[in-house]
């Protein structure tokens, strides 16, 4: 099924499922049991920076429950656990391993919002224990970790949803509808954009773990190194630095990327390219960041497309809407990054806009009401769609690290030809965390 299909299925079937008594919890089949409709789906919540904000908005839901806020960070698991009892009422228990939630057979959720290495360690751990999984953008740190994702949440039956939450934006859906319908013609090239003012990370200075950080859990399927604190200004950020560095993190390009990707990928309709080309480094400081802050990529699809990402993560002059551009036969798309859209013709006349928002509520909404109904096809960011926009990211980042043009199978983006850059595709895993499903 289709990009667009998926949401069209969801949008024509969302009020017959919403009226639906019916919640069958996790490895029970609907005709063992049909518990009543205050059933609650139980989550637990991985990783409290970026998952702060998603324990709120999944403990907003109805019918859902927060059981465990969990971080190897004791200052940020309290701190959630805080906030959860003032706003919903009672108290998620603290924990710092998050084996515990997949442990607990109350639980049907995971939510991963840990740091890339991570993202599919856990979520294929949480399918093979029987668990739904709402994991953060990107959805993998490598190549194959995403294609086995995929394998498990096949294997598992599960709903695996990634947080690209613009896919849930009726402004978005309307944009790439209209697209897909021809407003501008036959659509050849998307742009897309994304600028920061990030300071420098600086120089890692070794130092001693502190007390209430349990790092090796942190580094978890990362082969170990030593601990090293990052200084950004007088702020120890060790908890967002890992982003520039290659063991743990994707560069400004699987960072923030991903998401102007995913739009770019789903408006031009295609899955894998067959030609990446990426140019750029670290251009503005001197310091231990490993992945570029001025960054361009290019990919080419079959059919005559092509998509381009610009990265400026130490300059906040943008060009265009700022987030992603539509370029075709009878005219141009703009949307900006809350969805805000302009639509031009041939002689680049505004003849349509449209104002937009996008709310990670509905995307959560989403993954509940897939789950409820046993429809993982119906999620607007099912993990496979997930994986081929993740997999741009690894593919222009496997090109930058190269310094080579990519040739690529359109049938699965795998690299042609070049036995170093298909060194990428998997990484080493610390002994007994490489994932298997």
């Amino acid at each position: 099924m289709s990009d667009l299909l998926n949401r069209r299925h969801f949008l024509s079937t969302s009020v017959a499922t919403a009226t639906a008594a019916s919640l069958v919890p996790v490895g029970v089949a609907q005709e063992e049991k049909t518990p009543p409709a205050n059933d609650e789906i139980i989550v637990g919540v991985m990783g409290l920076g970026r998952g702060h904000s998603l324990a709120r908005s999944f403990t907003q839901q109805d019918g859902v429950k927060m059981k465990y806020a969990c971080d190897i960070d004791d200052y940020r698991a309290s701190a959630c656990a805080d906030d959860i009892e003032k706003s919903a009422g009672y108290r998620p228990e603290t924990i710092s391993d998050f084996r515990q939630i997949l442990d607990d057979p109350d639980i049907d959720v995971l939510v991963c919002a840990a740091p890339n290495h991570w993202h599919a360690p856990a979520t294929i751990m949480a399918c093979n224990a029987g668990k739904h999984v709402y994991v953060e953008k990107p959805c993998s740190h490598n190549p194959w970790e995403g294609e086995m994702m995929v394998k498990a949440a096949r294997k598992n039956q599960r709903c695996v949803q990634m947080g690209s939450q613009r896919r849930s934006s009726d402004a978005f859906i309307t944009a790439v509808q209209k697209l897909h319908e021809g407003i501008i013609g036959r659509v050849y090239q998307s742009q897309s954009w994304y600028n920061s003012l990030r300071p420098s990370m600086g120089k890692g200075v070794a130092a001693e773990v502190p007390a209430h950080f349990d790092y090796d859990l942190w580094q978890g399927p990362a082969p170990r190194v030593p601990y090293k604190e990052y200084i950004m200004g007088d702020a120890r950020n060790h908890h967002y630095n890992w982003h520039w560095l290659w063991h743990w993190g994707n560069g400004e390009l699987g960072n923030n990327g991903v998401h102007a990707l995913d739009i770019c990928r789903w408006g031009l309709g295609v899955d894998y390219p067959v030609r990446v080309t990426s140019s750029g480094g670290r251009y503005r400081w001197d310091d231990d960041q490993e992945t570029p802050d001025t960054h361009v990529v290019a990919f080419e699809f079959e059919d005559k497309q092509q998509i381009t990402w610009t990265g400026l993560s130490c300059n906040k002059h943008t060009i265009g809407s700022g987030f992603v551009g539509f370029f075709g036969e009878e005219g141009s798309m703009e949307i900006d990054g809350n969805g805000n859209t302009k639509i031009y013709d041939r002689a680049d006349k505004l003849i349509e806009e449209f104002s937009g928002s996008y709310d990670q509520n509905v995307h959560i909404a989403n993954l509940l009401s897939a789950i409820r109904n046993d429809d993982p096809m119906s999620l607007f960011a099912e993990i496979e769609t997930g994986h081929k926009s993740t997999l741009l990211c690894h593919l222009g980042n496997i090109a930058h690290r190269t310094g080579r043009t990519l040739i690529c199978r359109p049938e699965d983006g795998h690299i042609i030809g070049d036995e170093k850059a298909m060194g990428y595709w998997k990484r080493e895993y610390e002994p007994g965390w490489e994932p298997t499903v």
